[in-house]
């Protein structure tokens, strides 16, 4: 369920400072203080909670580390450094000293330099004031919607949905151009040098991104620029890992660090990877949740994305959103509608059965960027509750192509939902005689495992595997 694309630059090169920026300390102010605050427990939230697992605390203590030399406070104690339990490549800070990194994310680095690079990059889009110059409002609000903004904008399908479906769709930073990403590379670099750190981690992430995004483009069957997260919004190219690699050797720092970052691949042994279980877990074009006991299938074209509040289903004739109601399915129905700011009478709710089961179903027409579209409710009475999808499709579709999605809709047995096991980062030590094929072969995947083994471990496809190096692998558990 990764969400995210490399986007070229243009062929115009920037120069590299000839040396990195002073930076002078200031205080965080207290407005930003009370709006970080504010906007904290919704963003953690929407990106699945935090991830209490031992690797958080490694997280917060490199977090501090490297925010400290952002200049915005000379006190650890002023930044919240958060690992967010998201099965999405991603990584932000806000306003308020308030930085995050995701698991995966996490788990694609191979090395304590590149976490800090990430975060200081991160860090130094709010040090520049990045959002401030492409928002109407410095406030925390302003940067909270471009955080959570819509995959097709503010007055489309996703306004109809919704801010869960927003959230959900994988946009989850602001989109910096070039050469605020180029601006933030050089204060991320300069505070991971400023750190104590290897500032050559910076190409490294940078060019596991990149293969990372052409990996996922290949086993999606679709080309890597439909696939929008952290790239998506941080554009990358080799120009960009080149700039990165000589503003690395420019920071006087040695060398590329020499061998592996035991203590780092260690630390990611048993954290999730992908989907948990607890809130959901989708394999290709089906989802399925083992606690609610329910899965649908999404039509071939089409994404799911799981946020905290909602699931959500989307492809170029429109996109669902599912989410709980209360009531029987005519007044869950309703709510819905009043809740989208809508409304229906009596006589446009349908009573109907879908497989089996009570439901109710009533479609409006509205304008969504300047466009008719048809706005469909259907509620169905679960045992665990009431289910409500919300379908927008272009004017006269009714739920048109997402059809298959609610008729799919049921629930799972008691042995599909326990056989539900998720997966987990597993550090395995190379042993003579084991080649990448052989260690490959374990990754828990039905296909393309040679390609993710390579590709999570920053492996070439002709790297020579030593014994009693370490290696990541993605295992059932």
């Amino acid at each position: 369920m990764k969400r995210f694309r490399l986007l070229s630059a243009a062929a115009i090169c920037f120069a590299v400072p000839a040396t990195l920026p002073a930076q002078t300390t200031r205080s965080i102010s207290a407005s930003d203080r009370a709006q970080g605050s504010q906007a904290n427990p919704e963003l953690v939230a929407q990106f699945g909670g935090r991830y209490d697992g031992s690797q958080a605390a490694f997280v917060e203590r490199v977090g501090k580390r490297v925010s400290l030399q952002s200049g915005l406070s000379n006190a650890s104690g002023d930044f919240t450094v958060q690992l967010l339990n998201s099965p999405v490549e991603n990584a932000f800070a806000i306003p308020g000293g308030y930085v995050y990194v995701t698991r995966q994310l996490l788990a694609l680095m191979n090395s304590e330099d590149e976490l800090a690079f990430v975060m200081g990059h991160e860090v130094g889009h709010v040090a520049a004031r990045h959002s401030a110059g492409r928002q109407r409002t410095s406030t925390i609000g302003g940067v909270l919607a471009g955080i959570v903004g819509a995959v097709a904008g503010n007055s489309n399908f996703g306004s109809l949905l919704g801010r869960g479906a927003q959230q959900a769709a994988g946009l989850y930073a602001l989109k910096y151009g070039r050469d605020q990403e180029y601006q933030a590379d050089t204060l991320g670099v300069r505070y991971v040098a400023g750190a104590g750190y290897n500032p050559y981690g910076a190409p490294l992430i940078l060019n596991q991104l990149g293969a990372e995004t052409a990996l996922e483009a290949r086993v999606a069957g679709r080309d890597a620029s439909a696939t929008p997260t952290w790239l998506s919004t941080h554009p990358s190219s080799a120009d960009r890992v080149a700039r990165a690699r000589a503003l690395a050797q420019q920071a006087g720092r040695g060398g590329p660090a020499t061998g592996q970052d035991v203590a780092f691949l260690r630390m990611l042994d048993g954290m999730r990877y992908d989907d948990d279980p607890a809130q959901g877990v989708i394999d290709g074009q089906t989802f399925r949740h083992p606690q609610m006991r329910i899965r649908f299938t999404a039509p071939a074209g089409y994404t799911i994305a799981n946020a905290s509040d909602a699931v959500t289903v989307a492809g170029q004739r429109g996109q669902a959103q599912l989410t709980m109601g209360s009531g029987d399915p005519a007044a869950a129905l309703t709510a819905r509608f009043r809740t989208l700011g809508g409304q229906v009478s009596a006589d446009q709710v349908r009573d109907v059965t879908i497989n089996g089961r009570r439901a109710a179903t009533a479609t409006i027409t509205a304008t969504a960027n300047n466009s008719r579209v048809d706005a469909t409710v259907v509620a169905i009475a679960f045992p665990t509750g009431t289910y409500v999808w919300t379908v927008a499709t272009p004017a006269g579709s009714g739920v048109g192509a997402l059809a298959p999605v609610i008729d799919s809709f049921t629930t799972l047995s008691a042995s599909e939902a326990a056989a539900i096991k998720g997966r987990r980062i597993r550090i395995a030590t190379v042993r003579a005689g084991d080649t990448i094929d052989s260690l490959a072969r374990q990754m828990d995947y039905p296909n393309f495992q040679r390609e993710r083994f390579l590709t999570l471990n920053g492996l070439d496809a002709n790297a020579a595997l030593r014994p009693g190096m370490l290696v990541k692998l993605v295992v059932t558990g």
